[in-house]
């Protein structure tokens, strides 16, 4: 086991190596004359961007100091997304490089065509005279080899040396903007989605009841205090009957963030706010976050059910906790409930859908995807999840899987917009 692992870490390893290498030579190799300082600073920066980013990773998963933590995301964070995205650009670049060649030798060949009048060149004065209005030059007379004296090669490029200055010139813009405006999105805050879900179950009364689904917040060394109030704010506009914070809240202890998180005493909803734990819990200390949400006025639920007036609402742990003995226990929330009810869940993961229809539940809210978050990153993610953001029907079971208000990681989002759905519950009796 220990050298599968060495052999998948050495070819995770290759690979990055490779592809680093790649842009390096795309971007600052091909676009320079030759050896010189262009070429050590995009090293350095490449090289550098990554020692910041590994630095970041490993500073949150080993509890680091958290002044260090702040230090090395902003830029350990968003040179990972820079990254991926400057790959893709250069790669999308091979695809217009020989077609923008093709086009300047075009251009040059029909310039070039017999019978075109060529540019016209300075008049020479004849030998031994001088132009109107100077005087003759006492110095000698230049010879026609002098006149024909080609431009220095260091004022006019050659063709590949413009070609590759102006596709790396635009694969970095591309790939600046791409990650500038995906972190703009995150920084504003999650936008309102307003989803309505039948359920055969739900009586009459309760047509229209509104849950507010907030998932992957990932309040952290990036998203703070500012960024929890955006979304408490949000929340709290959507008067919501019901407000389901459905894990991943958090990326770090309570000790460092308890201050970040305090906004979510101020969050309202006539039916109270519900907390179920995600993954990232059970990095952060699930037992201290649980309680702190508890202190704050949100209800844990811990493998346990509420009934409500109209329908029951349950929580099960997140499948991380499985490694502390905290998973999910579907029998202890769901065991002994009245079938008749209508029953919705709170599970942070799409996965455990399947325990949900086992277990008769007839709304299933969850996060965790991100949608993806990074685009192509939305294939993997769609692969190894069963939904990856949503509204779909598992036999008698709907799953709707949230966004996410927040990020993880860089605070950036590429084709996956972040969200906090309203869902509208709908009676067939009404």
């Amino acid at each position: 086991m220990v050298v599968v692992f060495a052999l998948v870490a050495l070819a995770v390893v290759g690979v990055l190596v490779a592809a680093n290498r790649y842009v390096w030579l795309r971007l600052f190799r091909d676009t320079t004359r030759g050896p010189g300082t262009a070429r050590r600073v995009g090293a350095v920066v490449i090289a550098g961007g990554w020692a910041l980013a590994v630095g970041a990773l490993v500073a949150e998963r080993t509890g680091a100091p958290f002044w260090l933590q702040r230090v090395l995301a902003w830029p350990g964070f968003l040179w990972l997304a820079l990254s991926i995205y400057l790959l893709l650009a250069v790669l999308a670049g091979e695809a217009v490089r020989p077609l923008l060649r093709r086009f300047l030798e075009r251009r040059a060949a029909r310039s070039a065509e017999p019978g075109e009048l060529p540019a016209p060149a300075p008049e020479r004065a004849p030998a031994g005279t001088a132009p109107s209005g100077t005087a003759p030059s006492a110095g000698p007379e230049p010879s026609a080899a002098s006149d024909a004296t080609p431009p220095s090669p260091l004022a006019v490029p050659s063709r590949r040396l413009f070609v590759s200055r102006v596709v790396a010139g635009a694969a970095a813009a591309a790939a600046v903007g791409t990650v500038g405006y995906g972190t703009y999105g995150v920084l504003r805050g999650p936008r309102v989605k307003r989803v309505t879900v039948p359920l055969a179950k739900l009586p009459r009364a309760a047509h229209g009841f509104r849950i507010a689904v907030v998932s992957d917040i990932h309040l952290g060394p990036v998203l703070g205090r500012g960024f929890a109030q955006t979304v408490v704010d949000t929340v709290n506009s959507t008067q919501p009957d019901l407000i389901a914070v459905v894990g991943d809240l958090v990326d770090g202890s309570v000790k460092d963030l308890g201050p970040a998180a305090a906004p979510l005493a101020r969050l309202r909803a006539r039916h109270g706010a519900y907390f179920v734990t995600g993954n990232h819990e059970y990095f952060s200390g699930a037992e201290q976050w649980v309680a702190e949400v508890r202190r704050l006025g949100l209800i844990p639920l811990e493998n346990a059910r509420t009934e409500l007036p109209h329908f029951d609402l349950a929580g099960v742990n997140d499948v991380a906790g499985e490694d502390e003995g905290q998973g999910p226990d579907y029998a202890r929330a769901l065991g002994d409930r009245d079938r008749a009810r209508a029953c919705v869940l709170l599970a942070h993961q799409p996965v455990q859908i399947h325990d949900a229809v086992e277990h008769g539940v007839d709304l299933q809210l969850s996060g965790h995807t991100h949608g993806g978050q990074l685009w192509p990153g939305s294939l993997i993610a769609g692969a190894a999840n069963p939904t990856l953001a949503g509204l779909e029907r598992y036999g008698d079971t709907q799953l709707y899987v949230s966004r996410g208000a927040g990020a993880w990681g860089p605070p950036t989002r590429v084709g996956a917009p972040s969200d906090i759905t309203v869902i509208e519950l709908a009676s067939r009796q009404a």
